[in-house]
């Protein structure tokens, strides 16, 4: 009696191991690039330079310098919008850069959640 389903000799066809291999090797290169993100430093500014951030590709906050003349004391409210703008747009970088990493990796595969 013939087995239901699978390959006959037990196998995966050439052209599934191939598939496999290649997954696995975009998998590694996957990892490797999202490391190498997340070594990276991005920097942003705010207020004309008033405010500086710098974040790593793990959107972890490395520094934040404050001019002097970017803190006054009535008005800490704009310091407040500033330091968060500053952020959001180093955030954005490594976001972007990452949708780039994996753009390149991906060739443009839909369906992925990157």
């Amino acid at each position: 009696m013939a087995k239901r389903g699978g390959f006959p000799g037990g196998g995966m066809p050439g052209n599934m191991n191939n598939l496999m291999k290649q997954a696995q090797r975009m998998q590694r290169q996957m990892e490797e690039s999202q490391k190498e993100l997340e070594e990276k430093e991005f920097t942003a500014k705010a207020g004309g330079g008033a405010v500086t951030v710098v974040v790593t590709g793990k959107k972890e906050i490395k520094s934040l310098k404050l001019s002097e003349e970017a803190v006054d004391p009535e008005d800490i409210e704009t310091l407040e919008d500033m330091i968060v703008a500053a952020l959001n747009e180093a955030f954005t970088q490594v976001d972007d850069a990452n949708a780039e990493t994996m753009g390149k990796l991906t060739g443009g595969l839909g369906g992925f959640p990157f």
